[in-house]
């Protein structure tokens, strides 16, 4: 099997992109649109792991790289729940690097990790992220623009990715994008929810 290689992100948020949607579209058509809804847990003790629920499945990703502005992030674990304690101890825990909640059953359902683990901790806060994503390929570059709405507060999100730094560097000039904030979800998020500061202007 090849090695799967990390791609290399770039991520803002907005109230509105304007002129960047304006080049965005008329560089690439849209390739895709995807709605989804996830969850997403955000841990007081954590910048490092990003930590989602969509479809019933966790996902974990984890900042292994930095490169002139950009992010490279590699999964760390997926997993399905019903989910055994022994995974949520040994992988799903660690990440969110706090202390470890006490488990009384042998396995959760989505709802009862939600609901007895999740909830209740006071270092751990589910957030909410509607989704409506339309891709498009900007320099050889998965690009996209969502339309967002975190715990229901409304803002948009434009992303650029690839396994080449040089190829999202130049995207990035192509779009107006240079003098935007790199800012991935984990980070947008706890901005938006009171958890981290706000950018000084």
């Amino acid at each position: 099997m090849s090695e799967i290689i990390p791609r290399f992100e770039f991520r803002t948020f907005a109230q509105n992109f304007g002129m960047v949607e304006t080049k965005l579209r008329r560089l690439s058509a849209c390739e895709q649109i995807r709605e989804s809804s996830e969850i997403y847990i955000i841990s007081a003790g954590n910048d490092q792991n990003n930590t989602k629920i969509r479809d019933g499945k966790m996902d974990i990703k984890v900042l292994v790289n930095q490169d002139r502005g950009l992010e490279q992030w590699n999964p760390r674990m997926k997993g399905q729940f019903p989910m055994k304690t022994d995974v949520l101890q040994k992988e799903v825990f660690p990440a969110f690097g706090i202390d470890m909640p006490n488990f009384v059953r042998g396995e959760y359902t989505l709802e009862q990790y939600l609901d007895e683990i999740i909830y209740p901790h006071p270092k751990l806060t589910p957030v909410r992220v509607d989704k409506l994503r339309f891709g498009f390929t900007v320099n050889g570059c998965i690009t996209e623009i969502a339309h967002l709405l975190v715990n229901g507060a409304a803002i948009q999100t434009v992303a650029v990715e690839q396994e080449d730094v040089s190829a999202v560097l130049r995207a990035l000039e192509q779009l107006g994008l240079t003098e935007f904030e790199n800012v991935n979800y984990l980070r947008a998020i706890k901005r938006i929810i009171g958890l981290a500061p706000l950018p000084k202007k």
